[in-house]
């Protein structure tokens, strides 16, 4: 078993997950990278002994435990010279319960952003290719137009949707203590007061980030999506202000669903304008 401390990064698409994960890989200490497969592999051993299934009566709740930690220790098996371990998966906040089980003390750094600019930025991504046709969508009907696209996207089964409801879920559940959330904006502008505080936030010693010398893409896994682009991280963290290229009734309605700017009912952190984690209730 891996004596590597695990954490995982999740929250929204286009959020910064990437960006942040290739912070954190300079840290000699630690391991990030972009989504793995450990969280398809969980959901797929689930379905193999869950209820109703040929083996499900005999592999008793100890077993599937220590076959649910064997994915993680065995995947991550080559960087067990490593203090800390991130895992990203935009689908962890919806298995909180099951993280905190395998991993007490563990905790989720949930990359958030405003949705209207998370929609623009995919759109910007499908807009610039012509002539491809992004695995995004499944038929002509859902990527006829911005207003399709957009509907699609947001079902709650898809890329924005599902990793939207599983955040807003976690937000609100009895686990939202072990969850930082991180906005896209305040990372990009300042990641020199943000990370210190995503260190103070999992108990790691400080470390000298470079923000002006960053290597990311994984280009064989964009390409198959038809969505080139879509983990290259630019070589030096920046916030580039710009114009949307979304419908003004399209913005607006996506604009409105930011509900980790309230608190209230939540034990979650959230890194504020402020640069203060704030948890209500603690």
């Amino acid at each position: 078993m891996s004596q590597a401390k695990y954490h995982f990064i999740s929250g929204l698409p286009r959020s910064g997950s990437t960006l942040l994960a290739a912070l954190l890989l300079q840290n000699p200490r630690f391991h990030a990278g972009m989504t793995s497969p450990v969280g398809a592999l969980y959901t797929s051993m689930l379905h193999q002994f869950g209820a109703g299934t040929e083996f499900g009566p005999v592999i008793t709740k100890p077993e599937r435990k220590r076959l649910v930690r064997g994915l993680f220790d065995s995947y991550y098996a080559e960087h067990s010279d490593k203090n800390v371990v991130f895992d990203t998966n935009r689908m962890w906040t919806a298995h909180l319960p099951m993280l905190m089980d395998q991993f007490p003390g563990s905790k989720v750094i949930a990359c958030v952003r405003n949705v209207a600019w998370i929609m623009d930025s995919i759109e910007r991504k499908y807009a610039a290719d012509p002539y491809e046709i992004t695995r995004l969508f499944n038929d002509d009907s859902e990527r006829a137009t911005v207003y399709s696209r957009v509907e699609t996207l947001a079902q709650r089964n898809r890329m924005v949707g599902y990793p939207w409801a599983a955040l807003k879920s976690a937000f609100y559940s009895e686990h939202a203590a072990s969850m930082l959330l991180i906005d896209y904006d305040l990372l990009a502008q300042a990641p020199q007061k943000v990370l210190p505080l995503i260190y103070d936030f999992i108990g790691a010693e400080p470390f000298e980030h470079n923000f002006h010398s960053i290597q990311y893409d994984a280009p064989e896994f964009d390409a198959p999506l038809g969505m080139r682009g879509l983990h290259k991280v630019r070589p030096a963290v920046s916030f580039e202000a710009r114009d949307t290229i979304l419908p003004p009734d399209l913005f607006q309605q996506y604009s409105q669903l930011s509900f980790w700017k309230d608190t209230a009912g939540s034990r979650a952190n959230v890194i504020t304008a402020k640069f203060i984690p704030t948890a209500t209730g603690n």
